[in-house]
């Protein structure tokens, strides 16, 4: 199969030949359709992140794509359906703490750096192997949108967030950082969840009004100016009630506090 490869931080990636993926118990081998490139894949090639990445490597997280092989111990995959390969693999020796690797992208600590050591490779390739909970079934689709399918890979990540939040239909949240991938992502999660109301900050205010002319009366738009008190009172005034849920979805460059002085 031909992949592109990550050989050292700051440089191309390099399209090579490399070995088709053998498949073991336990393990799925998909046909890669589609793969996103997240926004900061920048920062994470460079080395600037610092992720947790043994090197060289097919990067990519998340992809979209058909079942070539399943192991012995599948009963429900079979050979040509479409699944999300969910890029979040856990050990299997510890249920309740596993060990986590993001397959072709970073890992957790020691355990997750182990883990990488066998799910090494991500999806920027013809074929990609992965754990068999990992390969999640999705029905059947047109070919033609399986790039669109890979807008999962970014709502699940505010989705993880709004459940450790406890989100509740009703409530009113912030999402800091609304404005970018992820945050965009979250607005639109955190409306499917039943949020009352969406208080959305941003410094873009073409995207703030994209996402008014999308989500309409439920999402309330605050154009950041740059006076940290002002803002604050601006969010405040925004909401139609007591703020019940702040998400920070910023990057870690810009990253501050707003839970305190909002409920202060």
């Amino acid at each position: 199969m031909k992949g592109a490869i990550l050989k050292a931080f700051g440089s191309p990636l390099l399209v090579e030949t490399l070995p088709d993926p053998i498949l073991g118990t336990g393990e799925v081998i998909v046909d890669v359709v589609a793969a996103p490139v997240l926004s900061y894949a920048n920062e994470v090639f460079s080395g600037e992140r610092k992720y947790l990445l043994d090197l060289p490597v097919i990067p990519g997280c998340g992809a979209i794509g058909r079942v070539r092989a399943v192991g012995p111990d599948a009963t429900h995959l079979v050979v040509g359906d479409w699944v999300f390969c969910d890029p979040t693999v856990r050990s299997r020796d510890d249920a309740l703490m596993p060990d986590i690797t993001l397959q072709g992208w970073s890992a957790r600590g020691e355990g997750g750096l182990r883990l990488q050591k066998h799910f090494r490779h991500g999806p920027f390739a013809e074929q990609i192997l992965v754990p068999t909970e990992n390969a999640i079934r999705i029905g059947l689709l047109d070919e033609a949108d399986a790039a669109r399918w890979c807008g999962l890979n970014t709502f699940l990540v505010p989705y993880g967030g709004l459940l450790a939040a406890n989100l509740q239909a009703g409530e009113t949240i912030l999402i800091s950082g609304a404005t970018g991938n992820f945050g965009s992502a979250a607005v639109a999660v955190a409306l499917a969840m039943g949020a009352r109301c969406v208080v959305a900050p941003g410094r873009n205010e073409k995207t703030l009004e994209d996402l008014t002319r999308r989500f309409g009366d439920r999402l309330r738009p605050v154009k950041l100016l740059g006076d940290e008190e002002d803002d604050q009172e601006r969010m405040r005034q925004a909401a139609p009630g007591p703020i019940d849920c702040v998400l920070d979805i910023l990057p870690p460059s810009v990253r501050i506090p707003l839970a305190n002085s909002l409920n202060s």
